[in-house]
């Protein structure tokens, strides 16, 4: 049974709300949590890369001030208004806080496995304060969330996402999502980066053909994989020397560097949607024979939460609407 928002003079309607990339930030994983009441959708997803990539020290002296480099400029805190003021900007801004004595963060730096898990264990609680909020706000409303991680994930990341009461973690699985089945993969092919959840291109062929045994052939499929298409147009970069710095500089030479596989699996597979990220800078959609294929893009790193508002009927695509909040 389909069930969606039924339209005069139309088949019933099913809607989503699709971002990734915002690494970290709160200021985006707030307003993706918002999404769902300002967009009036049925559906959220966060298609991975939700960790953020650097921590923030705001050290203790001993004359009961704290100090804090960030953003460039060193900056004296005098009182709790204020630490908690730079917290929240750093949160926003896509990294991590955390309040140490000095003493401490010396011996950090000299224990590369305890800084390690103490590191580990600051990105874990944060992301387990980002669930509990997403679980509070939208339980009510009864909107389909799910969030997976990506490849700039740690592995921790997705055991952390399962502890979720409301949200969903569709990680290497085939979910549910109103009359559609979702298949999603979070990790992608070898990048430059030597980030946590990525593989070769026969593995990560291999591993969506591993799930596609769990798929009713005879429902409508959305697939919710990380990294795009191999040149889609939704998968171009800025090319890449070996010391990761830009050929062209400021007038990039763009490349593709989307998975293969995941392009067969979109032409083996036909689904009426297939959402990508990864690449920040691919942000639009592509036809792929019977498929839509949308890439949002991110901004991440300025606060702006990217995101495109889906509109399906029960076998094909109504609108895609691209939008930036």
């Amino acid at each position: 049974m389909f069930r969606g928002r039924k339209v005069a003079g139309r088949k019933a309607e099913y809607s989503l709300f699709y971002a990734g990339d915002i690494h970290g930030s709160e200021k985006c994983f707030r307003k993706f949590v918002n999404a769902a009441r300002f967009y009036k959708v049925d559906a959220l997803i966060l298609g991975g890369d939700i960790s953020g990539k650097a921590l923030v020290p705001l050290i203790e002296r001993d004359d009961s001030t704290v100090t804090v480099h960030f953003m460039g400029a060193d900056q004296i805190l005098r009182t709790e208004d204020e630490i908690e003021a730079m917290m929240n900007a750093i949160r926003f801004n896509g990294f991590y806080p955390f309040q140490i004595r000095e003493a401490d963060l010396t011996n950090l730096a000299a224990d590369e496995e305890s800084r390690t898990k103490y590191f580990d264990q600051i990105m874990s609680n944060e992301l387990r304060r980002w669930i509990s909020l997403a679980d509070e706000r939208l339980g009510d409303l009864g909107t389909r969330c799910l969030i997976m991680p990506g490849n700039d994930d740690e592995l921790f990341t997705g055991a952390i996402l399962d502890e979720a009461e409301y949200v969903v973690n569709p990680d290497c699985r085939v979910t549910e999502m109103g009359p559609f089945q979702v298949l999603s993969v979070g990790y992608s092919n070898v990048t430059p980066w030597n980030s946590p959840r990525e593989m070769s291109e026969e593995a990560l062929d291999e591993l969506i053909q591993g799930i596609e045994v769990e798929l009713d052939a005879s429902r409508p499929l959305v697939l919710n994989l990380h990294v795009p298409p191999y040149d889609s147009s939704l998968d171009y970069a800025p090319l890449l020397r070996e010391d990761l710095s830009i050929v062209g500089g400021s007038n990039p030479q763009m490349v593709p560097v989307g998975s293969h596989a995941v392009r067969s699996a979109i032409e083996r597979l036909q689904p009426v949607l297939s959402l990508h990220g990864h690449i920040h800078e691919s942000r639009g959609s592509v036809q792929i024979g019977r498929s839509v294929a949308v890439n949002p893009g991110s901004e991440y790193n300025t606060g702006v939460l990217r995101g495109v508002i889906v509109r399906l009927s029960e076998d094909q695509v109504i609108s895609t609407q691209f939008v930036s909040a």
